[in-house]
């Protein structure tokens, strides 16, 4: 039996994000009635007293924060000040307002970048902060970080029941395309569809392509998402220790490296020609597999394949990328 009642009011803070559709397509599969959502011109997220006056009127029981600045190598590495300071502001205001009116359930959604850059492999909850970060999104690791501890500290000291759930690397339709922005499965996917478009016979790749990075499909995050959010009280209870960050992983547990992923696209997309890889440009962490052994304790694995997911995205997105 689910947690959430169908018409309990559950608010998705960036629901036109790649994250967040998804979870509001996933809740209205369900049959979930009562899905508040607000565009960035009707309630800007950064602003604390215009967020608490929506929560104030539209009271929710559940809050999925997906509502994040995001961006790839090229992004993180140059608005640094941009993101740490847009996500604690939009964090703070979101769960500042939760507390305020008495929100059942938060779920805040961050990234695997909060890990060390040398973290195990693959990378459990429990090695948060036990090494230096990815000097490239450190200023978005931080905040997101801030953020977990932000949901551990209202928990241990008013008793709140917010959880913080770190995807692996995600996409997806409603994913960002743009190539100075854009996360690497979408950047190889907008440069592949360009190089067939234009008869190019390379496609360049940042890297060395060496890095190994594991991705799940928007969808499957999804439900993870909401299977969280439903889980009974005894057993999300165990997630909100009071010795550790309420952090849970959600990933494939699988991952394949920048060159594997590239010819893959190639392969979905049909493209003929070769890969050449600019080893001028920077290769990120140079593995980041998460360990989701907790999730699957809990009973959810992901679904879809990473070829199968391309494939999907593929058709999602083809009309708007090629011309």
């Amino acid at each position: 039996m689910s947690y959430m009642q169908k018409d309990a009011p559950i608010f998705i803070a960036g629901h036109r994000g790649l994250v967040g559709s998804a979870i509001e397509r996933e809740l209205r599969r369900l049959g979930y009635t009562n899905i508040l959502t607000r565009t960035r011109t009707e309630l800007d997220l950064q602003d604390a007293a215009a967020v608490l006056a929506f929560f104030q009127q539209t009271k929710p029981k559940f809050v999925v924060l997906a509502a994040a600045k995001v961006g790839g190598i090229y992004a993180n590495n140059t608005y640094p000040a941009d993101f740490i300071h847009d996500n604690l502001a939009i964090q703070s205001a979101v769960i500042d307002a939760c507390y305020a009116t008495g929100v059942d359930r938060l779920l805040f959604l961050g990234s695997s970048c909060i890990y060390p850059k040398m973290a195990p492999q693959p990378m459990p909850e429990s090695c948060l902060l036990t090494g230096p970060l990815e000097p490239t999104n450190r200023a978005y690791a931080l905040a997101k970080i801030a953020g977990i501890e932000m949901c551990w500290s209202f928990n241990r000291q008013y008793g709140t029941k917010y959880l913080a759930a770190m995807p692996t690397n995600l996409y997806g339709p409603n994913d960002n395309f743009d190539l100075n922005n854009s996360h690497v499965l979408p950047a190889l996917i907008r440069k592949t569809a360009r190089a067939i478009q234009d008869g190019a016979e390379e496609v360049v790749v940042w890297g060395t392509g060496t890095p190994k990075r594991e991705l799940l499909y928007s969808d499957d995050l999804a439900e993870a998402c909401v299977y969280l959010l439903n889980l009974p009280a005894e057993e999300y209870g165990k997630l909100l220790r009071e010795d550790a960050p309420p952090l849970i992983n959600i990933g494939s547990g699988e991952d394949v490296t920048i060159r594997e992923l590239a010819e893959t696209v190639g392969r979905v997309l049909g493209f003929k020609g070769v890969l050449r890889f600019d080893t001028s440009k920077p290769d990120g962490t140079p593995r980041k597999l998460m360990d989701v052994s907790l999730i699957h304790s809990l009973g959810w694995h992901h679904r879809v394949a990473l070829e199968e997911g391309i494939k999907r995205t593929w058709e999602a997105v083809r009309g708007d990328l090629v011309v």
